[in-house]
C-alpha cells in the first residue's frame, strides 16, 4: 500500500533519500490560491539534526516502521550501556554515543524507551525526569529561600546541577533530563 503525505502525523518516520527522519511537527495546509502542501519538522534519528521541510500534497512518501520497546538500564560495559527487556531478560548493548548528554542523568534500573529499526537501536529516550541524590554541595543556610538564588550541586551519577540555596547533600531531588534543571526536592 502506497503512503502519501496525507498519512503524516507526528512520530511518523520517514525514509528521505536513504535517512530515517522523525516527523516532530506537520501542518497540512491549503492555500485560496495553488496546491496544496505539507508543511513539517523533522528530526534526523542518527544525528539528531532539525530540519523544515515542505511537501507537494498527495506527494508518495517512503514510511519506516519503528519498533519503540521499553528497556531497563543495567550496567555500563566499555563503549556501551547494557539494557534488559523485562519481557525477555534479553541484553541489549547500546552504544554510548546513542544515549549522549542524557547518560548524565542515567541510573541502575531506569526505565527507557528505545527505538529499533530493524532491529538496529536508533535513540534512546530517558523518563522526563528522575529522582538523584545529592552526593556533594556547600552546606544550605538557615532563612536560605527557593528564590533566593542557586548553587552548584553533585549528584549520584556525577552530574552537576544547579540547586536552591537550601538544598543539602543527601538530599532527593527531582531532575528534568532533557536540560538538567532541578524540579523540585523530592520527599522520602
Amino acid at each position: 500500500m502506497a503512503q502519501t503525505t496525507n498519512d503524516i502525523k507526528n512520530g511518523s518516520v520517514l525514509n528521505l533519500d536513504g535517512q530515517l527522519w522523525t516527523v516532530t511537527k506537520f501542518q497540512h495546509v491549503k492555500p485560496g490560491k495553488g496546491p496544496a502542501f505539507v508543511r513539517t519538522t523533522i528530526k534526523n534519528v542518527l544525528s539528531g539534526k532539525i530540519v523544515d521541510k515542505t511537501f507537494n500534497a498527495g506527494m508518495k512518501m517512503e514510511f519506516e516502521t519503528v519498533d519503540n520497546r521499553n528497556l531497563q538500564y543495567s550496567y555500563e560495559d566499555g563503549e556501551n550501556f547494557v539494557f534488559m527487556d523485562m519481557t525477555t531478560y534479553d541484553q541489549i548493548y547500546i552504544p554510548k554515543s546513542l544515549v549522549g548528554d542524557q547518560a548524565k542523568y542515567l541510573l541502575e534500573g531506569t526505565d527507557c524507551v528505545v527505538s529499533f529499526h530493524d532491529g538496529t537501536p536508533l535513540s534512546v529516550e530517558l523518563p522526563a525526569s528522575v529522582i538523584l541524590t545529592i552526593t556533594h554541595t556547600e552546606p544550605g543556610l538557615q532563612g536560605n529561600r527557593s528564590n533566593a538564588g542557586t548553587k552548584p550541586a553533585t549528584v549520584e551519577t556525577g552530574a552537576e546541577i544547579q540547586v536552591p540555596l537550601f538544598i543539602n547533600e543527601g538530599e532527593k531531588v527531582k531532575v528534568d533530563t532533557r536540560d538538567g534543571s532541578y524540579l523540585g526536592r523530592e520527599n522520602n
